[in-house]
């Protein structure tokens, strides 16, 4: 039988634990799992040529992993800012990923992932290690290599910028009994059923990578949501008169959320609600390479 040394038993362990981070990070599953090898790799290297023992292997390597998370999310900026319209983060299924990155389900929310875009990478790596991984901010401090007060500082900041208050968000998904109304009103044509859920400052955001057509800038507002809307009606009654619309409710990022069939496309799409049951957000994915990780049903 062939042992395993340290490094290789101490990744093997914490590989969920790493995605979890990674994925938070970057927004991308497959970036993470990228990282998540790299983290491997430079591991074992570690072992070979440290002088002295590793006193944690867990403590390295989510040092490892969030610098290198960081470094990757400093070189994707630049590779987004090219991104043909607006870039949305990729939706995973929740069983696709490692019980230990699917363990605080907030920070998973496809809304918060999104939004967590606006943080500059250090901040992101202190309120994800912060909130989903219950680190001190002396801990989060040496990987980052600031001060206790600094990475506070960072973390209030970030949590304000993706407005998180003790714990509980301004903004809540919708439950699946909304959803399934839903369903019923677009598989139904019923567009000014779901325009009439809309509040006056909605934000209607679309990803199709410039690989399928799709709105290219945030859209504002109930009618400009709403024109777009019938325009895909109208797209995907061309395609299919007898059924346009295919709607089901389906598990990703740990939120219900509707995947779309129609013109011989998919497309993920979640609903961000405020308290009163208004829609203020509605993100949609329709780049084929950000559907490979979700349920197709």
């Amino acid at each position: 039988m062939t042992l395993l040394s340290p490094a290789t038993t101490a990744w093997t362990s914490e590989r969920g634990r790493l995605l979890g981070i990674a994925y938070r990070m970057l927004g991308d599953f497959g970036h993470a799992e990228d990282v998540v090898s790299e983290v491997a790799i430079e591991a074992l290297r570690q072992e070979q040529t440290a002088e002295r023992e590793v006193r944690s292997w867990p403590a390295l390597l989510t040092t490892i992993c969030v610098r290198r998370s960081i470094d990757r999310l400093r070189a994707q900026i630049a590779v987004r800012e090219d991104y043909t319209g607006h870039w949305l983060p990729e939706p995973v299924a929740v069983e696709r990923l490692p019980e230990d990155a699917a363990a605080d389900r907030e920070l998973l929310s496809f809304a918060l992932l999104h939004l967590a875009e606006q943080l500059a990478p250090e901040a992101r790596a202190a309120v994800v290690l912060h909130r989903a991984f219950g680190m001190a901010a002396g801990e989060i401090g040496e990987i980052l290599e600031r001060s206790p007060a600094a990475v506070r500082q960072l973390i209030s900041r970030a949590e304000r910028r993706l407005r998180l208050e003790e714990g509980v968000r301004a903004t809540r998904a919708p439950a699946r009994a909304m959803l399934e109304q839903l369903v019923a009103a677009v598989e139904g044509g019923d567009i000014e059923g779901v325009v009439a859920m809309l509040r006056d400052d909605a934000i209607l955001w679309a990803d199709g990578g410039g690989v399928v057509s799709s709105a290219l800038n945030p859209l504002f507002g109930p009618e400009k949501i709403a024109r777009f809307l019938h325009g895909v009606l109208e797209i995907a009654r061309t395609y299919d008169p007898e059924r346009p619309l295919q709607v089901s409710v389906i598990e990703a990022n740990g939120e219900a959320a509707l995947m779309l069939h129609y013109g011989g496309r998919a497309t993920f799409t979640t609903f961000e609600l405020d308290d009163a049951g208004m829609i203020l957000g509605i993100r949609q994915v329709a780049n084929p390479a950000k559907l490979q990780r979700i349920a197709m049903s």
